[in-house]
């Protein structure tokens, strides 16, 4: 009997072991904040709305079904739309209503002007323009230790090292704002999100299979701190927080004792290749840019 019970004890210890470690169910069903309905029940504005994606593959929608990128969601319901979400669209609240996905996925933050901006035409005045970007994520993650650390392919670099990549990053920010706002003479306002960590904060790149990267944690919060600065220095740009709300939801997401576990959805976000949303991931992403939106309506005029 006690050679049983032992022998449970350790079925029982191995199997937890390994779900703890290597599980990451996705769920189903919503995913993320509330959105107010309330504040898509009328229009906005009746001016002329053109909504523009730029940046990498978040905003391209990598993996996600047709239909069911943020990009999609943020435009229109899909046809099997949650109920909390039934006409929460920008379509609902703007009458004449236009848009573009320039994003391209793998694009680092330099190939955001260099193969997009250019592609926007110069609106007419009575265009406004509202822009939603996801970029940087790129420049940290890529050649994932295969090469050397270099600028926007930094896998593996000291923050030390990465100071003056970190800071050409800040500039190309500020360059590539001015660039999008020259196509609105009408206006526009740029919503640009933050960059996620799939380690929820714990920096163990080599818990996914990746080469161990030691100052992975200090290298993204200072691009995320870039990020944040562009948007207290340029009136026109809103940060959409990404990173914070995806704590919790990366490769720790079964493990009830790190500090951003989600009790109330202790889910995998990520799709498979680690760097992109999968389709609930997406789901949160879309309320957090149309969140963000809203919060800034009454600067659509």
């Amino acid at each position: 009997m006690t050679v049983l019970i032992i022998g449970l004890l350790l079925i029982a210890g191995t199997g937890a072991y390994l779900f703890f470690r290597f599980a990451r169910p996705e769920g189903s069903g919503p995913a993320g904040p509330a959105v107010n309905r309330g504040s898509f029940s009328s229009t906005w504005t009746t001016r002329p709305i053109l909504v523009v994606g730029l940046g990498d593959s978040v905003t391209a929608g990598f993996g996600a079904p047709k239909g069911y990128s943020y990009f999609d969601r943020l435009l229109k319901n899909p046809i099997d739309e949650f109920p909390d979400m039934e006409g929460v669209c920008l379509a609902s609240v703007f009458l004449q209503m236009h848009s573009t996905n320039l994003a391209i996925s793998g694009s680092t933050s330099s190939e955001v002007a260099q193969r997009q901006i250019e592609c926007m035409p110069t609106n007419a005045p009575d265009v406004f323009g509202i822009v939603v970007m996801t970029t940087g994520g790129n420049d940290l993650i890529h050649n994932y230790g295969r090469t050397p650390p270099r600028e926007e392919a930094m896998f593996g670099a000291t923050l030390e090292e990465a100071r003056p990549w970190i800071t050409n990053f800040s500039h190309r920010l500020e360059s590539t704002t001015v660039q999008i706002e020259s196509r609105f003479p009408g206006g526009c306002e740029i919503f640009l999100a933050n960059i996620f960590d799939p380690t929820d904060g714990m920096g163990d790149a080599e818990r996914a299979g990746l080469p161990a990267w030691r100052e992975s944690q200090a290298v993204l919060s200072a691009y995320n701190t870039a990020i944040a600065h562009l948007a207290e220095t340029d009136v026109h740009v809103q940060i959409v927080g990404i990173h914070d709300a995806f704590l919790g939801h990366g490769i720790h997401c079964t493990q009830f004792w790190n500090d951003h576990f989600d009790w109330h959805d202790p889910h995998y976000w990520f799709y498979f290749n680690l760097e992109d949303p999968n389709e609930r991931g997406y789901d949160v992403i879309r309320r957090l840019f149309l969140n963000e939106i809203a919060i800034n309506k009454d600067r659509i005029k």
